[in-house]
């Protein structure tokens, strides 16, 4: 299966065909040229304003976690293949307390969860206990297309996380590196399914190390 390959900055750079920018103040700049405008913490509003001037694509971050309504407004007014998410997601801490009431004679001690599973993290990191998996599908409910997983995909909990959201997902997947600056791409690739990497300038000139996981095509639009 091929494995695709985009360049994820926060400087526009006008010799990159395509890239995921992160609002800024260049973005404007790029507004008519990236694939995707990457929007962590900014408003409803300044979507709107990238839109009309005549970006392809936003993902939208925490202005879509406090108000799912504005994914709706939007797909209203620009259309759903304009439209997208950036999520950046941690696994979600257990809890564990202990159920005494029941039989007094011993004590149970219960998990907060079930299953391992990511959380939704706010635009400065802290955690928001919302499942990734679950709330995605509702903002694609909402007429989202395209999804930037931001994550570090250490372990095999994470890998098989990351498997499941491909196999959900498909091509409205992009996965890019949360905090590790030398993360296991090759195990991202063989292990975690991924088949659409965003990678930051860095990585994204070393991507021929990775070629051989996959036949890895030049970058594309991103996909709607």
């Amino acid at each position: 299966m091929t494995v695709r390959f985009c360049c994820l900055s926060d400087i526009f750079d006008p010799a990159q065909e395509t890239q995921f920018l992160f609002d800024g103040p260049s973005a404007d700049v790029g507004a008519t040229s990236c694939a995707a405008f990457v929007l962590p913490n900014s408003s409803e509003a300044r979507a709107e304003s990238l839109l009309v001037a005549g970006a392809k694509q936003v993902l939208i971050g925490q202005a879509a976690l406090l108000d799912s309504g504005c994914i709706e407004r939007l797909v209203e007014k620009f259309g759903k293949e304009r439209l997208g998410l950036y999520v950046p997601v941690r696994i979600l801490a257990v809890d564990w307390s202990f159920e005494t009431v029941s039989n007094a004679d011993f004590k149970v001690v219960t998990p907060s969860l079930c299953e391992p599973t990511w959380e939704v993290l706010r635009a400065d990191g802290s955690g928001t206990g919302t499942h990734a998996d679950w709330w995605i599908g509702q903002m694609q409910e909402r007429g989202a297309q395209t999804v930037l997983l931001h994550a570090d995909v250490d372990s095999d909990t994470d890998l098989n996380l990351c498997a499941g959201l491909v196999e959900k997902l498909g091509d409205q997947l992009w996965v890019t590196p949360r905090t590790n600056c030398t993360p296991p791409l090759a195990d991202w690739i063989a292990f975690g399914q991924v088949r659409q990497l965003a990678l930051p300038p860095d990585l994204y000139q070393q991507r021929a190390a990775w070629q051989c996981q996959g036949n890895a095509e030049e970058p594309i639009e991103a996909t709607s």
